[in-house]
Formats: structure tokens, sequence, C-alpha cells
């Protein structure tokens, strides 16, 4: 017995580290095990926890982001983009531009005189500088482009949204006015509104307007109609939205892709509307410098051929910027055009 008790004692020794050795081995291998799952979770999101970030990174992505995202991808909608805002920045930074005033004539002895370093343009049959001419011409179209079609929008969208909202007997009413506008040729009318009112800057810009603003009405009249059944303009009635509220509120705000499309493309057409009335001279008046002004006056009989700068330069100015704007607008649309894009 008494040799039994101290192997036993020993043997329990034993016993007690063999255990704190796989205790420490068990929460060595449990911590491997944990660090080992929360590398696992890194490298291989779980399902769901992933996704819902990326779409919470998506829903941070704006409609406006993204569609200026695939407009600058557009080279050709770079390019328009650069050509509006040098005539832009030309027509805002005329007077420090333009190295004379716009009717200043430089030397009467050197009418006609051809594109040079001191004057880079040349001079017209005034011998006034062609470049400063076309500096505070861009003015004059740009604002009567810009003007017109805001004009447009004031007369078009009120009465296309009215007609497309309520149907019936004010959308008959109203599209047969708009059948009757579009019928006589917009040019015609604006000319009969300037021989009745007198020409000038104001006097165009409104005719245009005026007479311009059909094509708006059937658009939004179409872009309502679309949309007047969808689900959101049926909660907003039930929520107690009145008509004027769920009109300019819930559908404009989702009809402005195809507005601000044609916008782009509704005003280089009211700035060669000008140069159409300005040459044939119903138009600006002299002394204020407009392109369709120079276009008149250097394509009279006998300076196409012998002083060709004077119709050359003003013609590069209106279809550059035409050319800008054709450009913009077709980048816009694919820009925004949303369902196209995800195709």
């Amino acid at each position: 017995m008494a040799q039994t008790q101290p192997q036993t004692h020993g043997g329990g020794l034993a016993r007690d580290r063999e255990l704190s050795r796989d205790s420490a081995e068990g929460r060595r291998l449990a911590t491997a095990g944990e660090a080992g799952l929360a590398g696992l979770a890194e490298a291989v999101p779980l399902p769901g926890v992933g996704s819902a970030a990326l779409m919470g990174e998506r829903r941070q992505r704006s409609l406006w982001g993204d569609a200026w995202r695939r407009l600058i991808r557009n080279k050709l909608a770079v390019l328009g983009l650069l050509v509006v805002t040098t005539f832009v920045l030309m027509a805002a930074l005329a007077p420090w531009i333009a190295p004379y005033k716009q009717s200043e004539v430089v030397d009467v002895r050197l009418a006609r005189y051809g594109p040079s370093w001191q004057f880079p343009l040349g001079l017209d049959q005034n011998g006034r500088d062609i470049f400063s001419r076309l500096v505070y011409g861009a003015r004059v179209s740009l604002v009567v482009g810009v003007l017109a079609q805001a004009l447009v929008f004031l007369i078009g969208i009120p009465l296309g949204a009215a007609a497309g909202y309520f149907g019936g007997k004010i959308d008959n009413s109203l599209m047969r006015l708009v059948d009757i506008v579009y019928a006589v040729p917009q040019l015609l009318l604006v000319m009969i509104f300037l021989n009745l009112f007198g020409p000038g800057l104001r006097n165009i810009f409104l005719a245009i307007g005026i007479v311009g603003w059909v094509n708006e009405a059937r658009l939004i009249r179409g872009q309502f109609l679309s949309l007047r059944e969808a689900e959101y303009v049926n909660a907003a009635r039930v929520a107690g939205a009145g008509n004027t509220k769920i009109m300019f509120k819930h559908l404009l705000p989702n009809s402005l892709t195809p507005l601000i499309v044609s916008m782009t493309f509704g005003i280089p057409t009211a700035i060669f509307t000008e140069a159409a009335l300005s040459f044939v001279g119903v138009g600006i008046q002299p002394p204020q410098a407009s392109w369709g002004q120079m276009v008149g006056q250097g394509s009279q009989s006998g300076y196409v051929q012998s002083d060709p700068h004077m119709l050359l330069f003003p013609v590069l100015a209106i279809g550059l910027t035409m050319l800008g704007f054709t450009f913009l607008g077709d980048g816009l649309r694919d820009a925004l055009d949303v369902k196209g894009n995800e195709a």
C-alpha cells in the first residue's frame, strides 16, 4: 500500500500536465479556427452582404452622374461641348476679346482687305474688322437661341402638359391648335410677325418663341400620356395631391430627358432662323453685327469671287455652332437613354 500511493500521486500529476497541454492546444486551435473563418468571410462575402453594399453604392450614383460619365465617353459629344463652350465664352467676353467695336471702322481705305497678321480674318466692305464683328455676332446668335427656346418651353410645356394629362376635349382642342400652327411654315410666320411689329433682337426671339412651341407641346403631351396612369401617379392621387402638383411635381421631372435633348436641337434651329432673317434684311439691322447679316453682305455680287473671306468666316461660324449643338444633342440623347445603355 505504501508503495502504490506515490505511484498514484505521480500518475495524477502526469494526467494533469497532459490535460493542461490538451487544453492549451484546444485554445490555440480554436483561435486559429476563428481567424480562419474571419479570413474566409473577408475573402468570400456571405450571400446578401456584398450585394447589399453594392446596391447601396449604386444608389449613390445618380442618373445625372451616370449620364455625365456616358457623355464624356462620347468623343463627338465632347467635341460638340467644346465648340459650344468656346462660342459661349466668346460671346460673354466679347468686349475683352474683340480688338475693335462691332461697328468701328478701322480704315475705309483698307475696305475688303484680306486676312493678315494684323487683321486675322480681314476687313469687310466698310473697313470694319471681321473678327470683331464675328465675336459680337456670337452674342446675338446665342441670345436669340437661348431666349427663343426659353419662350418655347414657357408656352409649349403647359399646353402640352394639359393636353396629355386631362385628355378628352381639352386634348382635342389644343391639338387642333397645334395642327393649325404646324401647318404653316415657321419661317413664314416669323416674317409676318416681324413685318407687323418691326425688326430687332427682341422681336426676333419673341417671334421664334411664339410660333415654335408646337414641337415641345407634342413632345410633352406624349410623355404625359404614357406616364399619367403610372403607379406613383395613382399613389399621389390617393394621397390627395391636386392635378397641378401631380403634373409639375411628379410627371414633369420624369419627362425632362427628352426636353433637354429637344433644347439642344432647338437652340441651333433658332440661330439658323435668325441668320436667315438677317440675310434677307428683316432681322438684325446695321450697325449691330449679326452672322446672317454678314453672310448677306459677303454674298453680294462680285464679293464672292474677289473677296471670299467676307463670306467664308461667318458661314463657318454658323456651321460650327450648329454642328456643335448637334453633336452635343446626339450625345445627350444617348447618355440619357437609360434603357438603351442597359441593353
